[in-house]
């Protein structure tokens, strides 16, 4: 007899251990914080994507260079009434990095 509640594979995602800096007001003037909810890049393993919202309808992601990413800080999941939890970080990247903004859209007429 199979077992239904048996559990299933989940793909992990481990960030890479980062330490708290010891001048915390030099990490604030040397690099700028965002949150959202860190996802592996599908190409490139050197890239980070960070979903702002991700129950948002209007959501957008960023892309970062692992490289430029000096400390992480983990905040509370999120928990949809399904049970599903994602994981939410705040990444701290250093200021003048190269990043990629992207906000998905529908392509529609714009025509009324």
């Amino acid at each position: 007899m199979p077992l239904a509640n048996f559990p299933q594979a989940v793909v992990c995602f481990e960030l890479q251990v980062y330490h708290r800096p010891s001048d915390e007001k030099q990490l604030r003037d040397t690099h700028i914080a965002f949150s959202g909810a860190p996802q592996k890049h599908p190409t490139n393993p050197k890239k980070i994507l960070l979903v702002v919202d991700p129950y948002s309808d209007n959501t957008f992601y960023y892309e970062f260079n692992t490289q430029d990413i000096s400390y992480v800080e983990e905040l509370a999941n999120l928990v949809t009434m399904d049970g599903e939890v994602i994981p939410m970080a705040r990444l701290w990247i250093k200021k003048k990095s190269i990043a990629i903004r992207s906000t998905p859209f529908v392509v529609e007429s714009t025509r009324p």
